[in-house]
């Protein structure tokens, strides 16, 4: 179903509410990456081209106690957006009354204003995250339209997002929103074969709605992380110390009976006797001795998970392959990185998170087709659940 998008908006003279998602690291109010920021700059650029007034909502982290506001401020991103956008932005440090609603009353066309964190309202019941009505209604008064443009919490009903939404006659879907809901979209239900996801992290409780959602339309799905030794359990192999959730087995039995040679799980793995970069370590096939966890996948599996992608048309990659953050388990997430990175001809996706590192860490990113600005959104959505936010987004 398409969805209406801003370029259908005429912005003219027009107070714009823009919810982006500028939930960025920041330490000691330094912005750590600003990718997030980044990403949101076509549409704000696409409204104040366009003679609109940009009034920008955004979360930044959990606010639960009054400490945290003085730590999780907007302030250093509508500095750090002014000087992207090289252009002052109006920097208001409240998410309601008279100083938020004069400073929109005196916007020109053209010009921008970033409200503070919209998390602020949680700490007084949670208005935010729990969608009150009363905020949302409150937020759509502040505008005459209204742009989702935050991907990462589409999963989420929130204020700033459903709850303006639902009291707006109509909702359009930013550039970055629409960009996501095209790449993941198309990816779930109209890919190019072979289809191969690849699924990596910790545990199968995470991926299991999305190995169930793509078994009837991947062509093979590579399991790689700590959920494999759960299937390895299921297939009644020795597992050692490695991570198994016990009570997922019997789910993991069901998945390999009904995905059958789909499913493609390492054949080998790099094993040490602590969760530790410098334990001792070794490549073991099978059997993981007592006494050893498997904290990345081996040689034969990287090779073998790189046949099954060679031909591969589009790919879909979430969770690494080990403990990448450990220089001697990291090779899994890093090789297989690279084996996306080599695939010209297909279209990529790389469904944020964990994964998301690894492509800018091995330099890759610039030759993925797509990077999902959302983890969690991108995994609900890759489990074909509908998610509130986009769902609030009106209908073409």
């Amino acid at each position: 179903m398409a969805k209406l998008i801003v370029s259908d908006l005429d912005v003219k003279d027009k107070k714009v509410l823009i919810r982006v998602d500028f939930n960025v690291p920041i330490k000691d109010g330094v912005i750590g990456d600003d990718n997030r920021i980044v990403a949101a700059l076509p549409t704000i650029q696409y409204v104040i081209d366009h003679g609109g007034k940009a009034i920008l909502l955004s979360h930044l982290g959990r606010i639960k106690t009054e400490e945290d506001k003085a730590k999780l401020s907007l302030r250093p991103v509508a500095e750090r957006l002014s000087e992207l956008l090289k252009k002052p932005v109006t920097f208001v440090p409240a998410t309601r009354g008279k100083e938020l609603e004069d400073a929109i009353a005196n916007l020109k066309d053209g010009d921008v204003l970033v409200m503070e964190n919209t998390r602020f309202e949680d700490l007084d019941g949670k208005k935010e995250s729990k969608n009150d009505p009363e905020l949302g209604k409150y937020w759509a008064s502040l505008g005459d339209l209204f742009v989702n443009d935050a991907f990462g919490t589409a999963h989420r009903s929130h204020a700033s997002n459903v709850g303006i939404s639902s009291n707006m006659p109509q909702a359009a879907a930013g550039f970055l929103m629409e960009k996501e809901i095209k790449f993941l979209g198309d990816a779930v239900e109209n890919p190019k074969h072979p289809f191969v996801a690849i699924l990596g992290g910790a545990k199968v409780s995470d991926k299991i709605g999305v190995i169930s959602n793509l078994i009837n339309k991947a062509d093979k799905i590579i399991v790689g992380g700590g959920m494999t030794y759960t299937f390895y359990a299921a297939k009644g192999l020795t597992v050692g110390k490695s991570l198994v959730e016990t009570d997922k087995i019997d789910l993991a039995k069901q998945i390999m009976a009904e995905a059958g040679d789909k499913l493609v799980l390492p054949v080998d793995n790099v094993v040490a006797t602590e969760f530790a970069n410098d334990a001792p370590h070794k490549v073991v096939e099978g059997n993981i001795p007592d006494g050893y966890m498997a904290l990345d996948i081996g040689p034969k599996a990287i090779a073998d998970f790189k046949a099954v992608l060679a031909d591969a048309k589009t790919v879909v990659w979430n969770g690494p392959m080990g403990v990448f953050e450990m220089p001697n388990y990291a090779k899994g997430t890093l090789e297989i990185g690279k084996a996306l990175g080599d695939l010209t001809d297909a279209t990529t996706i790389i469904g944020g998170g964990d994964s998301t590192a690894a492509a800018k860490q091995l330099g890759i990113a610039p030759k993925i087709t797509h990077i999902s600005t959302g983890g969690g959104a991108s995994l609900e959505y890759l489990e074909g659940k509908e998610l509130p936010g986009i769902a609030a987004i009106t209908n073409k």
